[in-house]
């Protein structure tokens, strides 16, 4: 069989920091539900994801699993406790009895000494080692639910507000075409056309907003709160995601889940070990018990008479003693070596299974850096449009506004300068979107990684980024000149 891995890796203290600042919760959630505010209050990235973690069910259910475990771990621990029982049988016996009724009895025993024992004592602590992990693995599911949700929610308020300002272009683009058509110097087709795009724009503008509330509505769920008390923060902190790790870490394990694997598998091992330690192992059991006879049964008087002594007083006592070890020791059990084998290959197909979830998701993590990787050129080359559109924009409005232009070329119309407006706000949705993917190809890898907690406790902290960078959130709409 093979071993397990000497590195262990534990739960991260600061994952479980997050419960601290419940007090700060409970003021934000008052805040949120508060009907004398705004419609919508801001909500920061770390104040989601504190909600989502303290209401979430999924969190709530690993952490019964948690309790669960360590109330396994006790069991083992206090099989060497003593069990007391204690009964009562009243009644009249009559007729000789080899033992008199006894009015109530105490019985005591616990084990002493058992080969197996330790064993399962260990199998329950990687037990419960594996459900506090499960637990750290769920909360950052749960945090990765909330942060995605976060982001979307901030995407698609830029793309509304964007896509908003092209059907204003777009509506002044018909105004112009149809005075055009009028003094004769456009076409039909042309007024179709800019009428087309309206309509396109309008249509687009409505997709956003169902996008926009149907995101919003999810986050909210997640959060706990109603969605009409909810507002996205535009400042999301950075993710400085380092990209030259090595392919393979030096300890530990790829991400909790992975590491809750390895623990499960430790468990079923010291299980199978205990399940196989029986044969010719002695298991040593203490004995304690205490009875008080029915000494008005005839039954009794009847025994007193046959243990008289030879003064005529009466041997036999209304209580009786005992207590000593029992000793078992197993020879042959074909059904308990046949179980053994069992939990055996359990152990061996979980540490398989542990070790083939390190191998996909150390491959998972290698192809996220190079996700990320293609996505931060994308983003350069999705800004450097938007920053060519505005430029080209901006010649455009000086040419409108100095009558100067090229005189081999058709003059420049207030009909181009729409236009223009127009392709320069498709080309920053491109930028938006570009950042969109890659702020979730970050938050996914940090998820992967089992770093996302930890970033959020550190950007709890932290000055929040600007916006402006590609790299460091969502862009910043820059205002359109009208």
């Amino acid at each position: 069989m093979a071993a397990l891995s000497p590195n262990r890796q534990t739960p991260a203290g600061s994952a479980l920091h997050l419960l601290t600042r419940l007090p700060i919760l409970a003021l934000a959630l008052a805040m949120v539900v508060t009907p004398a505010l705004p419609a919508r209050a801001q909500i920061s990235l770390t104040t989601a994801v504190d909600l989502a973690l303290h209401s979430n069910p999924r969190v709530q259910g690993a952490q019964a699993d948690v309790t669960k475990a360590r109330a396994q771990l006790s069991e083992m621990h206090d099989t060497y406790i003593p069990a007391i029982t204690a009964g009562a049988a009243l009644g009249q016996a009559y007729g000789y009895l080899p033992s008199p009724p006894t009015l109530f009895t105490v019985n005591a025993g616990s084990v002493v000494f058992s080969a197996s024992q330790g064993f399962y004592i260990r199998s329950a602590r990687a037990g419960l080692n594996a459900a506090q992990l499960a637990l750290q693995d769920m909360r950052e599911t749960v945090a990765l639910d909330t942060a995605l949700a976060f982001v979307a929610v901030g995407h698609d308020q830029q793309r509304e507000q964007v896509i908003r300002q092209q059907a204003g272009f777009a509506d002044t683009l018909v105004t112009i075409v149809q005075e055009r058509v009028d003094a004769g110097q456009d076409t039909q087709i042309g007024l179709t056309q800019a009428r087309l795009t309206a309509a396109q724009l309008r249509l687009g503008t409505l997709r956003a907003e169902d996008d926009t509330a149907n995101d919003r509505e999810h986050l909210a769920r997640l959060m706990g709160i109603p969605a009409d008390a909810l507002r996205v923060d535009d400042d999301f902190p950075a993710t400085p995601v380092p990209l030259d790790e090595p392919s393979a870490p030096t300890q530990g394990y790829a991400n909790p889940a992975v590491a809750s694997l390895f623990a499960n598998a430790e468990a079923k091992q010291q299980q199978a070990k205990g399940d196989a330690r029986f044969r010719f192992w002695p298991q040593v059991t203490s004995v304690v018990n205490y009875s008080r006879y029915a000494t008005f049964t005839n039954s009794f008087k009847d025994l007193e008479n046959i243990y008289k002594g030879n003064n005529g007083q009466t041997l036999l006592t209304s209580n009786e003693t005992a207590f000593g070890v029992q000793i078992s020791l197993p020879f042959f059990d074909a059904a308990r070596s046949a179980r053994a084998r069992q939990t055996s290959a359990d152990a061996a197909k979980a540490l398989h299974d542990a070790q083939n979830a390190q191998i996909d998701a150390l491959d998972g993590q290698t192809r996220a850096r190079h996700t990320i990787a293609e996505l931060k050129d994308q983003a350069d080359v999705a800004a450097f449009e938007q920053q060519l559109a505005q430029q080209q924009l901006d010649v455009l409005l000086v040419q409108l506004q100095s009558g100067t232009a090229d005189p081999n070329s058709p003059p420049m119309t207030p009909k181009d300068e729409q236009k223009a407006r127009i392709d320069e706000r498709d080309k920053y949705l491109g930028v938006i979107d570009a950042a969109f993917q890659l702020r979730q190809a970050e938050i996914q890898l940090l998820r992967q990684t089992g770093k996302l907690l930890d970033w959020l406790n550190s950007a709890a902290t932290a000055r929040p980024a600007t916006g402006t960078s590609l790299q460091h959130g969502l862009p910043t709409s820059p205002s359109p000149q009208h």
